[in-house]
């Protein structure tokens, strides 16, 4: 995967000249505001929020960094037909809580299957993506009983991850070493706010609309509110640290390629963390996975692909249930 991200790199150079002329004419169905109810629960102490609508069986909606439930508010309304369609947002993210905690995955984790156990959800179908990806595969790990379907995108799985050594980002391993860095990552992640200013918007091949990029400020506009933004670069399990989420990658992966629970791909053209080659080797080491194509989209897909991700879930889910 060395030359994965020099790809990418690329790809985020042509993303700024497309946005420089203005991209293209947007699909009226990519709405500002997110449609669903919004809602608080309880959990460990604090309030998270998330966004439902429909019912039945619980179709559960994981975002990553640095983003909310608000990601998923286009692709929601296509599955309320299929269940109850739930998306929280993480713990210090979104209009959740941000209690004192150090914000490490294992802090994340403990809040959201707080959440599942305090909404008692059960026959789950998870869709994931970048960070959200690895709680809900955590999650349908040590839950089999409760656990129907998973659906994820861009998510932090094999091959890319557990990276053996950080220059596998290629271009962007000197960005990440300085995430990363004690002095460099706070002046970048906090001070000047790089996830939310620089990192989404050329992540998304249209422009994000002013009311897009304040939803996703709001949470952070001020800099002691932005510690899990600094958190989760340090945790992703690069060079044999951190440890304790090598073991939990790891055990993922091998999950990934036992488990009989069903699993859907959808991967995009060039995307970043799983681009087309990543998508073949993914269908050809993953246990009982279908693999679909959704388009072009780099890392947000959601904000550039909500309809065909959206059609795509529906459709696999329709020919699953009738089975």
């Amino acid at each position: 995967m060395k030359h994965l991200y020099a790809f990418c790199a690329v790809m985020v150079l042509w993303t700024t000249s497309m946005l420089a002329q203005g991209g293209s004419d947007l699909d009226p169905r990519i709405a500002i505001k997110a449609p669903q109810a919004s809602e608080f629960v309880t959990v460990n102490g604090s309030q998270m929020h998330y966004l439902t609508a429909g019912s039945g069986d619980p179709i559960v909606f994981l975002h990553g960094q640095p983003t909310s439930s608000y990601l998923w508010r286009n692709v929601m309304p296509f599955l309320e037909d299929q269940g109850q369609v739930i998306a929280p947002d993480l713990i210090g993210f979104g209009q959740s809580d941000k209690p004192d905690l150090g914000y490490t995955f294992q802090d994340h984790y403990a809040y959201i299957d707080g959440f599942m156990d305090a909404l008692e959800l059960s026959d789950v179908t998870l869709v994931i993506h970048d960070w959200g990806s690895v709680l809900g595969l955590t999650w349908a790990r040590e839950n089999p009983d409760r656990i129907k379907a998973v659906i994820f995108m861009e998510a932090l799985v094999a091959p890319v991850f557990p990276m053996d050594d950080i220059s596998a980002f290629g271009p962007f391993a000197d960005t990440f070493r300085a995430f990363r860095d004690a002095e460099a990552g706070p002046e970048l992640l906090i001070k000047q706010n790089v996830f939310i200013e620089q990192i989404l918007p050329t992540s998304v091949l249209r422009p994000l609309r002013a009311e897009e990029m304040d939803t996703y400020r709001a949470p952070f506009l001020n800099e002691a509110d932005r510690k899990p933004l600094l958190m989760w670069p340090n945790e992703l399990p690069i060079g044999g640290a951190p440890a304790r989420n090598v073991a939990v990658f790891e055990a993922n992966n091998a999950w990934l390629t036992t488990s009989e629970t069903p699993k859907l791909l959808i991967y995009f053209d060039p995307g970043v963390l799983i681009p087309p080659q990543v998508a073949h080797w993914i269908g050809a080491h993953f246990n009982n996975i279908d693999i679909r194509y959704g388009g072009a989209g780099l890392h947000f897909v959601q904000e550039d692909q909500p309809v065909a991700i959206g059609r795509i879930s529906a459709d696999w889910l329709n020919a699953l249930a009738a089975q």
